[in-house]
This record gives C-alpha cells, sequence and structure tokens, in this order.
C-alpha cells in the first residue's frame, strides 16, 4: 500500500507542475541582482522586470545583493523554493567563475540553479586612465614593465572579467600590476575616472561618454569587431592579444527543481521583454549589448562549455583559488 501510494503520488508530480504553472506568478516576484543599482545588468534586469510586471499583473521586485564575489545574492535563489518566485539575473562570474576560483562556495551554480535563458553577451574595452600615457596596449605593456606592481587596475569583484583579463595579459607578458576589487562595474570605472586605479574593463555604455570627453582612454575591445560607434578603437585581436577574451554575459535562472514547464513559461515571457521595443532600444542597442537567448537545455550547454573555458583561462592568468 506505501509503494502504491508512492507511486500515484509520483505520477501526480507532472498534473501538479502543470496547475502551478497555469496559475503562476500568484504573489510578488523577486528578480535577484548581486551587483549593486546603476551598472548594465541592474538597469536591463529593472527593464526586464518592468515587462514581466505588466504581463502578469503581479509585482516583479529587482533586490540588488553585491559584494561577496556575487556569492551571497546567488546563494539566496539557490536555496529559494523552486516555484519561480524567486529569480536570478547575473553575470557570467557568479556562476561559471566562482565555482573555479572560490573555495567552500555555499552552493553549486551548476547543480542548484536552474537556468532559463542567456539574455547578451557584453563586449568590453580596455579602459585606461589619461596619466599613465599610454595610447595601445604595446604602451601599456611597456608602461607596466617600467613600473612593477605600481599600475592598479579595478575589477568588480574577483574572478570578474577585468580581473581574469588583466590576470591573462601579466602572465603573457609577465609584468606585474595590483588587482583591486569593487562591489561592482559602476565603481570600478568611478575609482578608474578618479585615478585611484589605472585601468579597467568596462561596456561601451559605461565608457563611450568618458572617452568622448577625453576623461578615459580605451585602447582595445574584445569583440571580434570594432564598435561602431568608435570605430578609431581596435579589437584585442587587431592589437596583438587574440588569446585574451574578455567575454562575459548575462543570464536568467531560477533554483534547481523549478518544473521544466516553468522554466519555458519563464523563458517565453523573459524572451518577449528582451523584444519590446522600450528594452531594444533603451538598454540593448545603446549598450552594444548582444541580444543571445538561448533555452533552458541549450544554456545548460552553454554553461558547461563556458565552465571549461573558464578552468583554462584561470590557470593561464595564475590565478588561485581562495
Amino acid at each position: 500500500m506505501i509503494h502504491r501510494r508512492a507511486l500515484l503520488a509520483t505520477l501526480a508530480l507532472p498534473a501538479v507542475a502543470r496547475a502551478q504553472t497555469a496559475s503562476f506568478p500568484t504573489r510578488q516576484v523577486r528578480i535577484v541582482v548581486p551587483f549593486p543599482p546603476g551598472g548594465g545588468l541592474d538597469a536591463l534586469a529593472r527593464a526586464i522586470a518592468d515587462r514581466l510586471q505588466a504581463e502578469w499583473g503581479q509585482p516583479v521586485v529587482v533586490d540588488n545583493r553585491p559584494g561577496g564575489s556575487t556569492v551571497p545574492g546567488t546563494d539566496i535563489v539557490a536555496k529559494a523554493p523552486p516555484d519561480g518566485h524567486t529569480l536570478l539575473i547575473t553575470a557570467d562570474n557568479s556562476i561559471t567563475s566562482n565555482p573555479v576560483l572560490i573555495r567552500g562556495l555555499p552552493h553549486d551554480p551548476m547543480r542548484d540553479l536552474a537556468p532559463i535563458t542567456l539574455l547578451v553577451d557584453v563586449h568590453q574595452m580596455v579602459l585606461v586612465h589619461p596619466s599613465i600615457g599610454a595610447n595601445t596596449m604595446g604602451e601599456l605593456v611597456a608602461a607596466a614593465r617600467a613600473n612593477p606592481g605600481r599600475l592598479n587596475f579595478g575589477s568588480y569583484g574577483n574572478a570578474s572579467q577585468p580581473h581574469l583579463a588583466f590576470g591573462a595579459l601579466m602572465a603573457k607578458e609577465r609584468i606585474e600590476m595590483v588587482h583591486v576589487p569593487y562591489r561592482g562595474l559602476t565603481p570600478a570605472v568611478t575609482a578608474t575616472l578618479a585615478g585611484e586605479v589605472q585601468m579597467t574593463l568596462a561596456g561601451i555604455a559605461s565608457g563611450a561618454a568618458h572617452i568622448r570627453a577625453g576623461t578615459l582612454k580605451a585602447l582595445a575591445v574584445g569583440k571580434p569587431t570594432r564598435f561602431e560607434a568608435l570605430p578609431d578603437v581596435p579589437t584585442l585581436k587587431e592589437a596583438g592579444y587574440d588569446d585574451i577574451d574578455p567575454r562575459t554575459w548575462f543570464g536568467a535562472f531560477a533554483p534547481a527543481g523549478t518544473p521544466p514547464e516553468l522554466l519555458l513559461r519563464l523563458h517565453a515571457a523573459i524572451a518577449a521583454a528582451m523584444a519590446a521595443p522600450m528594452v531594444r532600444d533603451r538598454h540593448l542597442a545603446p549598450a552594444g549589448y548582444t541580444v543571445h537567448l538561448t533555452t533552458p537545455e541549450a544554456t545548460a550547454a552553454f554553461l558547461r562549455e563556458d565552465l571549461d573555458y573558464k578552468r583554462r583561462l584561470i590557470a593561464a592568468a595564475g590565478i588561485q583559488p581562495e
């Protein structure tokens, strides 16, 4: 009798999942963003939240949880009930860098999170303070070689793209620079503007205005082709660094165990939000993002490949787990 009841309960699960999906959402949906307000990822998450709220007729709020290399914010979602009411929008370091670089993570992103979709690929530029006097990547390397340990680069946390890219540059060129992590992209750019650090990586949305004003210089872009808005800035490949790829991406996730039917509904709703003209024209095109929507299954396959890529990049950069 016990086994029969267990079998009946198991057979009923798909029906229960379908019923939950049909009624979703039944209350406020929280999107955790493990970065501070004001950055490109936060702006995109808020734009998506606005569209979802309009579609669902339920409040959709963005909960910024910066700091801790995105671990605390990511952990909230990894341990949340798998009912779709707590979601995560984050960058690649939360998912495929932290497992390689941080010992004793309180969660396994590949196991404890269910991918919904990738959102965008983010192409970043090498930005430097004018005080360096470098106009090319070669001149930047020469300045670092002449001043070992005296040039600083800002990042938006351990294992973020600036940390990995500049680490790989140091390993390749055998130069020494100092990593200064901040609590997000905006503080890192602000610190570079103030001369607290001499360089960072940022997308066109964060850097273009400063480049035009002459308060920052762009030495190269991590993109297959040049930015149309900055045609004079070469790619890293053109600068001789095709083996350094500071690629990053944003993605959306739910807690592991979220029913597949609900993941597909979330995927469809987020994809529709990304296609909305207001999101496209205000948040995607101006930022130079490349839209990269993927099914949950394709996202999972991409994450496995990216995790292997990060392992290779981290090893090449000589960065040790902490």
